[in-house]
């Protein structure tokens, strides 16, 4: 799996909105891959994972609400938007990913294809 990044453009309609990249740790074994990724301030419902062909996209928009009669006079983060994209390795099965997501951390699985999990042979005796 592979992270991939949109290309620089120079006409200004064509420029992807800029976005936060969530951080997101990837742990592999022997069945497949399991991704962490961060995204504080984001409810289920705004959260999108897209997968098409061999590209995962995580996009989630930020819904942090300031209490009424407060504002905000400092923020470190000033975007309302994730945005991650991944190119997923033909070893892996994107038909078949599951998705979890529990205080502001997603958890997808995704498990290896047939063809690329390991396999005992059996030995035959004549």
């Amino acid at each position: 799996m592979t992270e991939k990044t949109d290309s620089t453009r120079t006409d200004d309609a064509a420029r992807p909105e800029p976005t936060l990249l969530p951080p997101v740790d990837v742990i592999e074994d022997a069945e497949g891959i399991t991704l962490y990724a961060d995204l504080p301030g984001v409810p289920k419902d705004k959260l999108n994972l897209h997968v098409e062909a061999d590209t995962l996209t995580i996009e989630a928009d930020i819904q942090l609400e300031i209490p009424a009669g407060m504002e905000s006079t400092y923020a470190e983060v000033s975007l309302p938007r994730y945005r991650r994209v991944f190119t997923l390795s033909k070893e892996l099965d994107s038909g078949k990913v599951s998705a979890e997501f529990a205080q502001g951390v997603l958890r997808l699985r995704i498990p290896k294809a047939a063809h690329a999990q390991p396999r005992k042979v059996e030995i035959r005796v004549e």
